[in-house]
């Protein structure tokens, strides 16, 4: 509470024009708006479709707080050093429905993000996918490729608090 008030003041002040949080629970935004004079205008999340928080998405969406995806492509750049856990780019429907479209598993990935009405923040370092990343504004997914992609849904963080550091944040 002390460091939101903190920020609302930053607000006050004109020093920033808005502000918002980072992997707040739904339980934490409800603690946060019963106080809160300046309201969140965004909620930063994991977000892709192995962990698809559709009821995150909904509220935030219903208190009119934008959703910002982080991780949407699965952390590839994190799986080197992690054996034995998902490879999101390489999930079979995700390729499936790429070729059908002729673009990336990460275009794909992208475009889905969108289509649910959350800001996506694809990471990258290489140029060439940082230029493909905003090649998604040609194609739409379809229904089916929407429900295909919604039965991906897993729970899994490939950002897990408990993992890293030992903390139980989302348990």
């Amino acid at each position: 509470r002390e460091t939101w008030e903190a920020m609302e003041q930053l607000v006050a002040k004109g020093l920033v024009k808005a502000i918002g949080g980072a992997n707040f629970t739904g339980a934490m935004l409800v603690d946060l708006l019963s106080y809160a004079r300046v309201k969140p205008v965004v909620n930063q999340i994991e977000l892709h479709p192995y962990n698809q928080q559709t009821r995150m998405i909904d509220f935030c969406q219903y208190k009119d707080i934008a959703v910002t995806a982080y991780s949407p492509l699965g952390s590839p750049g994190n799986m080197k050093e992690r054996t034995g856990e998902p490879i999101l780019l390489d999930d079979k429907i995700i390729i499936t429905i790429a070729r059908h479209y002729k673009k990336s598993p990460a275009q794909v990935l992208i475009r889905w993000a969108l289509q649910r009405n959350t800001v996506v923040i694809p990471k990258s370092i290489t140029p060439e996918n940082i230029k493909n990343n905003i090649k998604v504004f040609d194609f739409e997914l379809s229904r089916e490729d929407l429900g295909m992609i919604a039965g991906l849904e897993r729970g899994y963080r490939f950002v897990d608090s408990w993992n890293w550091w030992k903390i139980p944040y989302f348990n």
